[in-house]
């Protein structure tokens, strides 16, 4: 009687997974641009560790003018995916350069590389969130974020070292190498969906979204 009882609930909870399912859609599309990506970063300092040159990843872009390491969100529209973001420093360089996290919670930093780097998180405003040094690799310091908004990494030991914490609770998703992103479990409405990236601009769109399939929108960035 314990055992039927039991597959009763699970196949309850699975025809409520399938229906929750099938009450939302997803929006899903590619960020391009026609801009260049910028020649490498000349490294002066550490090059036993960082080398002679980096990538400047300002505008990360292909041939085909996809373009990675850009933000998506619906307004309006609260995400329920957690967010546990780690900064790590390896070779000279913020990984990943773009992540995601929640309002008023903790973000972790690291070190791969066994030189000092400082993580230095601001706020636009040019206001220090925190500055914590990293001498050693395999250091793992954890440090709270507060209200929504963009944060910026940089290291004050190596200049060109740049990274993005977008600080939000709206429904987003960074744009991959080819440029394509995805934003499920998305209920049937109109929205405004918006794009952020570091070094260019897009106007914001309207978008409708159907349950059961996936809704097009694709930004061209300038």
């Amino acid at each position: 009687m314990g055992r039927v009882l039991a597959l009763g609930i699970l196949g309850t909870l699975a025809c409520a997974q399938v229906i929750a399912g099938q009450a939302t859609g997803s929006i899903t599309g590619v960020v391009t641009t026609t801009a260049k990506g910028a020649p490498p970063i000349r490294v002066t300092i550490d090059q036993n560790v960082c080398g002679t040159e980096l990538p400047d990843e300002a505008i990360v872009v292909d041939a085909q003018g996809h373009l990675a390491n850009s933000v998506i969100s619906v307004v309006g529209l609260t995400s329920s995916v957690p967010r546990d973001p780690v900064i790590t420093n390896e070779r000279c360089r913020f990984g990943p350069r773009v992540q995601l996290m929640r309002p008023k919670s903790s973000v972790r930093t690291t070190s791969r590389d066994p030189i000092l780097h400082t993580t230095q998180a601001q706020e636009a405003s040019g206001r220090s969130i925190f500055n914590v040094a990293l001498p050693m690799p395999g250091l793992n310091i954890a440090r709270p974020i507060g209200a929504a908004g963009v944060v910026r990494l940089s290291c004050n030991t190596h200049p060109w070292m740049r990274g993005w914490m977008i600080v939000t609770d709206e429904a987003a998703a960074v744009s991959g190498a080819d440029g394509r992103f995805t934003i499920d479990t998305v209920p049937p409405g109109t929205y405004e969906a918006r794009v952020w990236h570091e070094s260019l601009k897009g106007a914001p769109q309207k978008i409708t979204v159907v349950a059961g399939k996936p809704t097009e929108i694709n930004f061209s960035l300038k």
